[in-house]
């Protein structure tokens, strides 16, 4: 009798053992299974902006070359994702892309569309709130909420080399050298100092600015392989 209760005991925890072990799997393969859904979702609506729309003046030919520039590195990193945290990083890009769609259709006067997911980054860098130009280096660097012959080149906002930069329309696309690294990056990282500190006043919504406007102008390259230099979206490792 004995024997007998000590089976029945043995017996009722290997099945338990065993059903939370295939409900741990289940689990598992539900995540990645969203994950992937979740990706493809925003690389078909990034294809089918990238594919249908085309520029009508400077700056939202360069916003839409952007876009599709993150829908091929999407597209690349799709054939490769095969975990959860691979295919939140495509949907990142892809997102990130949609964010520079609805600069070039804001650009031509169109309906933006639907609002995208923001991200901590994002908020914490803001917007631009008015133009503002800032010389370094040798050379004038503009910036402005809206688009024109002289700023034609977007930025979505975020954190890059571990400094804020506001959304907005920039005179060039100085950040490149720093998302790229390499070459060039520090020199990126300089003038990120000081365009922080002279943009600063210029930008909402960001909780970085909104605590310390003026506080990342002391900043030094020190922020290339520290917290916040991960390459973004387009340029992200695995």
């Amino acid at each position: 009798m004995e024997l007998l209760i000590v089976l029945l005991v043995v017996g009722g925890l290997l099945a338990l053992v065993l059903t939370r072990g295939r409900g741990r799997g289940t689990t598992a393969a539900g995540q990645l299974s969203d994950a992937e859904a979740e990706a493809r979702r925003w690389y078909d609506r990034l294809g089918g902006q990238v594919l249908n729309l085309t520029g009508s003046d400077e700056p939202s030919k360069q916003a839409l070359a952007d876009a599709a520039e993150r829908y091929t590195a999407a597209g690349a990193q799709l054939d490769q994702a095969s975990t959860a945290p691979q295919y939140r990083l495509v949907a990142d890009t892809a997102l990130e892309g949609l964010y520079y769609v609805r600069a070039a259709r804001t650009a031509m006067g169109m309906d933006p569309g639907p609002a995208l997911p923001d991200s901590a980054e994002r908020a914490r860098a803001g917007e631009l709130a008015s133009a503002r130009t800032v010389d370094v280096e040798g050379r004038s660097i503009s910036g402005s909420p809206h688009p024109s012959a002289q700023n034609g080149h977007y930025y979505p906002g975020g954190v890059v080399g571990g400094r804020p930069v506001p959304a907005g329309w920039y005179s060039e696309p100085w950040w490149r050298p720093m998302l790229l690294g390499g070459v060039g990056a520090v020199g990126g990282v300089m003038v990120a100092s000081a365009l922080v500190s002279g943009f600063g006043a210029a930008a909402v919504g960001g909780d970085a600015f909104a605590a310390d406007p003026g506080g990342f102008d002391g900043l030094d390259g020190s922020g290339l392989d520290g917290a916040g230099f991960d390459g973004g979206g387009l340029f992200g490792g695995w």
